[in-house]
């Protein structure tokens, strides 16, 4: 089996990458070729090329073909109508990397199954993934483009934690500082381990019968936010210290900060996904990495790498603003208590 990923050194298709080479598969990766954080494993074929360059890769690819072509690189319509125009007739199947996010806001009903009505009003990264999968339903109905389409929710890796800031969160919770949680904290969040997710997105590479169909790829464990970042602080060491803001605020105070609009749109609604489809089309996917495993993971990682794993300045900024706001705003209206 001759794959071709277009992306593969980031926290969710690097993991995807290993697994394919771990089954067998003749595995290429096209990328620019750039130093990356997770190098590519022994017996991939590298090939350069820039996906903001369509003729560079046209060039890339040019006398090639792959039995599948797995692109984590596409964001809205216009590039997905590029790829389309590169890959027709060239590739047995290309499977489409979306987002779970692009299911229905706010959440009518769950568990969420592949076949939820997809808007999500509040988040234009959500729009665009929408866009992207409306041209490759058109190009499968119209011209037997054989796309497969998988939805990733939060998806994480042992270098790479599923929070605000990547570990900004995190160090807040292990220095004792207070850390700001949208809403009362309660509703369901679903993280999901790239060793876990990889292992359903390479059964279906090759997988004919899923050539038209549609697939999220989550863990089947489904926690609150205050529990997750519960399990943060008992593996630092430091009980979590949470201050619950009201999602609908964070917009407003903080316009500039691309969370907001994330919380907003995504992070703020429950979840839970039904994974019964890609069980049946992949059997061997069984996720097994709980959250509690994944921060110990991530908590040696830290400890091991702490050079890399720094808080962002901006996000802390950001959040210790909301905190001292808070705190202010609490402090001003304490008089005026009964």
């Amino acid at each position: 089996m001759k794959v071709l990923y277009i992306g593969g050194t980031g926290t969710i298709s690097s993991s995807c990458v290993a697994e394919s080479v771990r089954q067998g598969q003749d595995v290429y990766v096209l990328n620019r070729g750039r130093t990356a954080r997770r190098p590519l494993p022994e017996g991939v074929t590298p090939i350069t090329g820039d996906v903001q360059d369509p003729e560079s890769v046209r060039a890339a690819l040019d006398g090639t073909a792959f039995d599948s072509v797995v692109n984590f690189l596409s964001f809205g319509a216009d590039d997905t109508e590029t790829a389309v125009g590169l890959l027709n007739g060239r590739v047995g199947q290309y499977v489409h990397i979306s987002s779970a996010s692009i299911y229905h806001k706010p959440v009518r009903q769950w568990p969420i199954t592949e076949s939820t009505t997809r808007r999500n009003p509040y988040l234009a990264y959500a729009r665009d993934k929408i866009a992207a999968e409306d041209v490759l339903h058109r190009a499968y109905q119209e011209r037997d483009f054989p796309v497969t389409v998988v939805r990733p929710s939060h998806t994480y890796d042992d270098a790479n934690p599923p929070l605000p800031g990547d570990w900004t969160a995190w160090d807040r919770i292990a220095r004792g500082d207070e850390l700001v949680v949208p809403g009362d904290g309660t509703s369901l969040w679903t993280l999901t381990h790239a060793r876990d997710f990889a292992v359903g997105l390479a059964g279906l590479i090759g997988n004919w019968q899923a050539i038209g169909e549609d697939f999220h790829i989550t863990s089947d464990e489904a926690l609150t936010w205050n529990e997750i970042y519960g399990i943060i602080g008992r593996t630092a060491g430091s009980p979590a210290r949470l201050l619950h803001l009201p999602s609908e605020f964070l917009p407003k105070v903080a316009p500039d900060w691309f969370w907001s609009d994330l919380i907003l749109g995504d992070l703020a609604h429950s979840a839970v996904f039904d994974n019964s489809k890609i069980k049946r089309f992949v059997p061997a996917f069984r996720p097994t990495t709980t959250w509690s495993e994944g921060a110990r993971r991530l908590h040696e990682w830290r400890a091991a790498h702490p050079e890399q794993t720094r808080p962002d300045a901006t996000t802390d900024a950001v959040l210790a603003r909301l905190v001292e706001g808070h705190r202010a705003a609490a402090a001003a209206l304490a008089p005026l208590a009964p």
